[in-house]
């Protein structure tokens, strides 16, 4: 009986081309594993743990990648697949199912490629600027105590929509990685408006977007030309007005300091 008549999803065979690089000072290259038995059900990080225990059975280094909560929601599963951030649907890597895939294919597997995220090993790349992006402004200033009460601050429901739209930022940094020019316009965007837009931000409303861009360009991110690559890639959906948005705040933060 095949699994088509018993209802079931035959497995698949891949072909998998792997980034491959011991360490940030080594050298790196393509590394080619063939893999079988793959549920099309699947998510594209249980077939990597597949590989790796086949990898592990042999005696041979797994491949290292980030991971943590796979559900989606905090970005560490970044890869870029077949030249696109996070594969060919617009999800994270973590939500990406093999049944995106077809029997046979060949899949080319590499971490982000951007010079402001260094390759630690294999897939795994320090995104540690992104880290110090939010920590030069991306804060509100709180009072120590107990929490205020929810309703105690007045957000009128435009902003508090806007503000949750750009909140959904998990700084996954697909935006970087599929930038021809490796910019992180989006992320820094994303996180400056989230917080400006809020009249509980409005303290550091000048200071934040213009520390943040400052830490931003320090970093060596790219400089943004509107391509829109970010926004097509982002997961969560953050639109690209929100790099206008924020380039208004700068320029308003700049003449209020004139």
């Amino acid at each position: 009986m095949t699994a088509a008549s018993r209802g079931t999803t035959p497995a698949m065979s891949l072909t998998l081309r792997v980034w491959r690089q011991k360490n940030a000072d080594a050298p790196g290259t393509m590394s080619t594993y063939a893999v079988d038995g793959i549920s099309p059900d699947m998510s594209f990080l249980e077939m990597l743990d597949t590989l790796n225990e086949e990898l592990t059975l042999k005696g041979e280094d797994p491949v290292a990648f980030d991971h943590d909560c796979r559900e989606g929601i905090c970005g560490a599963c970044s890869l870029v697949i077949n030249g696109d951030a996070h594969g060919p649907e617009r999800t994270t890597t973590c939500q990406l199912h093999m049944r995106s895939f077809q029997d046979g294919d060949t899949i080319d597997i590499e971490p982000w490629r951007a010079a402001a995220f260094p390759v630690v090993k294999d897939l795994v790349v320090d995104r540690s600027a992104f880290d110090r992006i939010i920590q030069a402004g991306g804060y509100v200033t709180a009072p120590t105590g107990a929490a205020p009460e929810a309703h105690a601050t007045p957000v009128p429901k435009p902003d508090a929509d806007f503000a949750f739209e750009h909140a959904e930022c998990i700084g996954c940094g697909a935006c970087v990685a599929a930038c021809p020019n490796g910019a992180a316009m989006l992320f820094t965007s994303a996180k400056v408006n989230h917080l400006n837009v809020l009249p509980q931000g409005a303290p550091e409303r000048e200071s934040r977007v213009l520390d943040m861009v400052a830490q931003m360009d320090d970093e060596g991110f790219g400089g943004c030309t509107l391509a829109g690559e970010c926004a097509t890639a982002c997961p969560k959906g953050i639109p690209l007005f929100s790099i206008t948005k924020m380039n208004r705040e700068f320029v308003r933060a700049v003449r209020k300091k004139r």
